[in-house]
């Protein structure tokens, strides 16, 4: 019995995925999409640096092309929930229009004053030249 308990421990010990992203303010969130950058609609993604808002799957997602870093995803919706208005994305600054808490794209969305619930942030992997895969 304890050698089966061991093996069980050993394999959710392996089962964790290093990219996987918990927030627990998001809850029943999922998202599974493969966006194609040579869609014109994505253009902007094509050069280092520039992001992208788009609706995937009824969520607004913000896209970041971050370079030889590769891309990043967020979902725009308030984290606090208080709020029926996205974030406001400017120049790296993420702020929710309600209730005027900040984030910080740099740090995987978290707030600035480290309280609260961070932006849910997707899993992106570039799957070929011209295309992402963008799940949760």
């Amino acid at each position: 019995m304890k050698k089966n308990i061991f093996i069980f421990c050993f394999i959710l010990l392996i089962s964790c995925d290093k990219e996987t992203i918990v927030n627990d303010c998001f809850r029943n969130v999922t998202l599974n999409q493969v966006i194609y950058l040579n869609n014109p609609e994505f253009n902007n993604l094509a050069h280092p640096g520039l992001y992208m808002p788009t609706n995937i799957q009824g969520r607004r997602v913000l896209i970041i092309n971050r370079g030889t870093s590769g891309y990043k995803a967020f979902d725009l919706e308030c984290p606090e929930k208080d709020c029926n208005t996205f974030l406001e994305f400017k120049n790296l600054d993420i702020k929710c229009f309600c209730s005027g808490k900040k984030y910080e794209i740099l740090s995987g969305g978290a707030p600035k004053d480290r309280e609260g619930c961070s932006m849910l942030e997707y899993v992106v992997r570039k799957t070929s030249p011209s295309t992402l895969h963008i799940s949760r």
